[in-house]
């Protein structure tokens, strides 16, 4: 058995994220010494797999519904895998980027606004970020209540 204290010390997690992990369903303390919560060691584990689908990108609803309130996580393949997918074309996107930032670097046109390259690269960024605005906007309208989508659920602080 572990206090939040010694959780804290072991995980490196500030005793604050902790109490908000349980609040939100994300681990489990087993009851109290003294004032202090108490958690049973296997919850390192579980915060390991919180941090893992964090550094994946997965939002704190998202882990909780995979780890699931038992003690062995249910992880949804199809999410990992659709997410995995997502990561697939973000690098696909940021290569093409990087590509084409090296290019501007050795372009030989007379002003960078003459090279076709980096006009592909400015309708790019404006599309990119219409449909960034479009998805921030549809996030927004979740949040508020009038999107009913899994992802609109009771974790308000992601």
């Amino acid at each position: 058995m572990l206090d939040i204290a010694e959780l804290s010390r072991k995980s490196g997690i500030p005793a604050s994220k902790l109490r908000y992990y349980e609040e939100v369903g994300l681990i489990r303390s087993v009851g109290r010494n003294g004032l202090r919560r108490v958690f049973e060691t296997d919850v390192l584990t579980r915060l390991s797999l919180i941090a893992l689908g964090q550094v994946a990108g997965f939002s704190l609803a998202e882990i909780r519904e995979m780890l699931g309130s038992e003690r062995l996580p249910e992880i949804d393949r199809e999410m990992v895998s659709d997410k995995a997918d997502l990561l697939d074309r973000r690098i696909k996107e940021l290569t093409a980027l990087r590509d084409g930032l090296r290019h501007v670097v050795t372009c030989t046109a007379p002003s960078h606004l003459e090279c076709p390259t980096f006009q592909r690269l400015m309708r790019i960024a404006q599309t990119r970020q219409a449909m960034r605005g479009s998805e921030q906007k549809k996030a927004r309208t979740r949040r508020k209540g009038g999107g009913g989508s899994r992802k609109a659920s009771s974790l308000g602080r992601d």
